[in-house]
């Protein structure tokens, strides 16, 4: 024990010997290596999709997100674990039968413990394995929070980029199933504030697809937000295609009048306001933000300078949400370029009611955006 505690007392003064010995960071640098240097969002080559699987088609959102999990698994520094995602298949069957095909050790339930599983997901990241965490609802993100932000947000800041948390975490969000106050929340805002967390939310089934993908493959930690809603929508997936890259947003819908900018679910509702809105001549952009870390502020900037009118679209609530910080960021922009305020819609300040008729009052509907389009072009 003399000799292992002196060792170790050597190998700390050597240590801080060295670290003394460093230049001090130039304070321009301050805010670098927030991201591993190699966060791309393809950190390292895809693995083959497995030849069953190679087909493009038309598939639900759950599959795209079975089929990701598939082809990943092909990589043997990957693993899924979280609870009821092996013989049950997984609360909303995105896990399905990978346990029976890829084995108990790289398909692992968990106790009901988010704090352990985030925790044991950012210590097996660190030492080069890559994680795939599912949170059954997005409530319980909060039980893990510090494992989130203070852990796998942080240390690869903290270490200057010597450490990387090639974390996944896939959580199930939203309403609109009569769960209640506490299964049926929208964290997005709270995980942007989180410096070092990328935050994907996919709504079309190929971006399910290719931005799961990309999380895992990316060395820095990710949170892809899933809105329950979208489990069964269906679409077409193409495995082989070029993937839209992480931080770039698409036009869903070309427009003149406004431009509608959302993401997730609220992407459907805002589409319908868009058809309700042409039956009377107007003409509605649709832009999916996809990723919300990154952000595409570029693409948003550009139609909203075009258009002349912005709404912003979410299903969190209204006070402190993204609508609030993108509208913001839309007025620095394009001030200049527009004819009336940035306006949103969301969710009122006030729990997620589990009656139908309440849920329905307290989240926004359909109503709410056209609503709130006419409002700015009044």
């Amino acid at each position: 024990l003399t000799e292992i505690e002196a060792a170790v007392d050597n190998e700390i003064d050597a240590a801080v010997v060295a670290a003394q010995a460093d230049p001090l960071l130039a304070a321009e640098e301050a805010a670098t290596l927030v991201f591993p240097e190699t966060s791309s969002g393809a950190a390292c080559q895809l693995p083959a999709p497995p030849a069953a699987e190679r087909e493009a088609g038309e598939f639900s959102y759950a599959d795209a997100l079975y089929r990701a999990h598939s082809r990943a698994l092909g990589d043997p520094s990957v693993f899924v674990m979280g609870e009821d995602i092996a013989e049950y298949l997984g609360a909303f069957r995105v896990t399905r039968d990978l346990y029976a095909r890829y084995g108990t050790e790289r398909v692992r339930n968990t106790p009901i413990s988010e704090n352990t599983i985030v925790g044991a997901g950012v210590g097996a990241a660190m030492v080069g394995q890559r994680p795939v965490v599912e949170i059954m609802f997005m409530d319980f993100l909060l039980l893990a929070l510090d494992q989130l932000a203070n852990h796998a947000g942080k240390f690869s800041y903290m270490f200057g980029g010597q450490v990387k948390v090639p974390l996944t975490i896939r959580t199930p969000a939203g309403g609109r199933r009569g769960y209640g106050p506490t299964h049926s929340q929208c964290f997005e805002s709270l995980l942007v504030s989180l410096p070092g967390l990328k935050v994907y939310a996919p709504f079309t089934v190929q971006d399910a697809y290719d931005l799961l993908l990309a999380a895992i493959f990316d060395d820095a930690p990710v949170v892809v937000v899933e809105h329950k809603l979208l489990y069964g929508t269906r679409g077409t997936l193409d495995p082989l295609q070029e993937a839209v890259p992480p931080g770039k947003a698409q036009v869903l819908r070309a427009g003149s009048d406004l431009t509608l900018v959302g993401f997730s679910h609220m992407l459907a509702l805002s589409l319908q306001a868009a058809d309700a809105l042409a039956e009377h001549g107007i003409s509605v952009e649709v832009v999916d933000l996809r990723t919300l870390v990154p952000l595409d502020l570029e693409t948003v900037v550009a139609s909203v300078c075009r258009t002349q009118r912005a709404v912003v679209v979410e299903e969190g609530v209204r006070r402190g949400g993204i609508g609030a910080d993108l509208a913001a960021q839309i007025q620095e922009a394009c001030f200049g370029y527009m004819d009336a305020p940035v306006l949103r819609v969301a969710a009122a300040d006030c729990p997620v009611p589990t009656a139908e008729h309440l849920e329905r009052e307290v989240l926004p509907q359909v109503q709410d955006i056209v609503a709130a389009c006419m409002q700015v072009l009044a």
